[in-house]
């Protein structure tokens, strides 16, 4: 259901907003629009919205600064990081910056309101755990554990997590990922799921846990103990 849900979108091009604006305000979503991470921060704090969408363009590096502060201040809705360039280093500071995602210019409609319907239309069954060794995953909470101890992920973190754990000891093709997980087919030569991946092994394997996702040489990755 898209009617009335607050999107708050940070973008400093007039020109690129009022498109966003018109194309989300089509699909049913009721936008807020900023033009500097300032203005974004207020709005955020008073709106509370579903879903921030920021431009990585705005002046200076205040796009990626911003993103932290509203973490600070308790939003966890899902932030979208919209960037021109699509290389390892730029998903590392996006993931690094506390933003769940990107979108990647030039921008297209149909694909951003895709990328917008995966975060906030889930076909999750509720009430349901998933659980591999000292592992539980709570799809309702979206609380990870490990031997009891609480680990924060993201929402892409959370959604390849899943993705592996309802597929214990099966080795997933990085398509199958792709398309299961970011919701389009493989495109080209892509390390996005690499990213991904490290930091999932980083946060699951701190304290000195075992690692349970393993690579598959020249396939992908499966959930294996």
């Amino acid at each position: 259901m898209t009617e009335n849900t607050p999107i708050l979108l940070i973008e400093n091009d007039s020109t690129l907003a009022e498109k966003m604006n018109l194309d989300l305000t089509k699909a049913g979503y009721q936008v807020s629009i900023s033009e500097n991470a300032r203005i974004g921060l207020e709005q955020a704090k008073r709106l509370h919205p579903a879903l921030i969408a920021i431009d990585r363009a705005l002046p200076g590096e205040s796009a990626l600064t911003l993103i932290p502060q509203l973490r600070e201040l308790g939003i966890v809705a899902p932030i979208l990081l919209l960037m021109s360039q699509d290389t390892v280093a730029d998903r590392i500071v996006c993931l690094e910056s506390g933003a769940d995602d990107y979108f990647l210019k030039p921008y297209h409609a149909p694909n951003f309101l895709h990328t917008i319907g995966l975060y906030l239309h889930s076909n999750i069954p509720v009430g349901e755990q998933l659980r591999f060794g000292d592992l539980v995953l709570d799809i309702v909470t979206h609380r990870v554990l490990r031997n009891e101890r609480s680990i924060e992920l993201t929402v892409k973190e959370f959604e390849l997590l899943r993705y592996l754990m309802s597929q214990p000891e099966i080795e997933l093709t990085r398509e199958q990922i792709l398309e299961n997980v970011w919701g389009y087919d493989f495109l080209g030569e892509s390390n996005v799921i690499e990213v991904y991946v490290r930091y999932l092994r980083l946060k699951l394997e701190k304290d000195g846990g075992k690692r349970l996702i393993q690579t598959v040489r020249g396939v992908g990755y499966v959930l294996r103990d």
